[in-house]
Parts: structure tokens; sequence; C-alpha cells
């Protein structure tokens, strides 16, 4: 019987740098600067935006049909002009304590904005989803929707908008209150993509 081989077995292909897919049908990418990583469903995309920021990284997810789900962009300056406060809803929100910076706790929100100038109610309203450094609102009004949080050298954002009128293929059946949409599959997805985002390595 000839003697059992002793040598290392071959190391399997590495992985490329960006994205490393997993045992449970997610993947993790890291952005090419190494400074961030994030989990997404390994069906969806992630890729350059078509114009890519004079600094920083700028990345668009997509879904397993191109349909833009969020952005991630980092080395913006942040900071929002409040012209006029306009009612507001909060629909959920959770800490991020991964992306803490000194003494600020960015956190995860999916919130809307109603302009009562506005007479159209589908133009009116806006929803959008993302990781914010701003104060919670603490009464029935609030600033536009400014989805930034402070990340070096500046701040970064990561998030998109929701628009409940928007008629897509493969689009789950009466989804169109954004109460509806926190039941799909997609929205906890995202919601688990976005809050996972956290400094690489």
């Amino acid at each position: 019987m000839p003697a059992a081989s002793t040598a290392p077995p071959t190391p399997a292909a590495e992985p490329p740098s960006d994205a490393t897919t997993r045992a449970d049908g997610w993947a993790t990418y890291t952005t090419a600067d190494g400074g961030l990583s994030f989990d997404h469903p390994d069906g969806w995309t992630v890729a350059d935006a078509p114009e890519p920021p004079p600094a920083g990284v700028s990345v668009v997810v997509g879904d397993a049909t191109g349909r833009h789900l969020a952005t991630l962009r980092t080395d913006l300056v942040t900071g929002a002009v409040c012209p006029a406060e306009i009612p507001y809803a909060l629909l959920d929100a959770e800490p991020l304590p991964a992306l803490t910076q000194g003494t600020a706790t960015p956190r995860f929100v999916f919130e809307g904005r109603t302009d009562p100038a506005v007479p159209d109610p589908v133009t009116s309203s806006t929803l959008a989803y993302g990781i914010t450094s701003a104060p919670e609102p603490t009464g029935p009004t609030a600033c536009p929707i400014a989805h930034f949080f402070s990340w070096p050298p500046s701040g970064a954002a990561f998030g998109g908008v929701y628009d409940p009128h928007l008629v897509y293929p493969g689009k789950p059946p009466h989804t169109d209150t954004p109460q509806a949409y926190m039941e799909t599959e997609e929205y906890r997805d995202l919601r688990a993509m976005i809050t996972s985002l956290r400094p690489a390595g």
C-alpha cells in the first residue's frame, strides 16, 4: 500500500478582496479603500457609481435585476441647512454603535417628510432609509431628510429612497405604503445590509 501523502493541500483560490461570499447566502463587501464593510444578499450587486467622486468611495447597491436600492458614499462634507421644518414620521430606527465617532452614535432610520405646501399627495411626501447623525426630532415637525453621518475624514452616507408609487417587475403586491413595505423581504434585507455597515478589518 503506498504511503499516505504528507504534502499540504492546495489552498483554495482567494476571493476578490472587495467581496466574500458566505455560507448563509450573503456576501461581505469591503470598500476599495479598505475603510468600511457591509453585508448584502449574494444575488445583489455592488458597483462603482456612474460618476466617481473626486475623493472617497461611491458605490451603488442593486437587486438581482439591477434596480438601484442604496448608495454608499464616503469623504462627504456633511452639514445640512434647515430652511423650514415640516411634518415628519419616524417608521423605524436602530442605533449603530459600530460607527460611533467620539460621543456621537449614528442610527439607522426609515423616515418620511410631508410638505404641506405641495397639493399633490404623490409628490408631497418623501420616504427614505439610511444612516444619520442628525439629532432625533422631538416634535411633530423636523428639518428635511439628511442621511449623513460623521466618518473620517468628514462624513459619509449609506441609504436610499423608497417610492411607494414606483412600479417595477417583481414588485410584491400591496406594498404601496411604507408600513406594508416594512413587512417585505426586500426591506428586511435592506435594513440588515445598512445596519451591518462597520469599520473593515
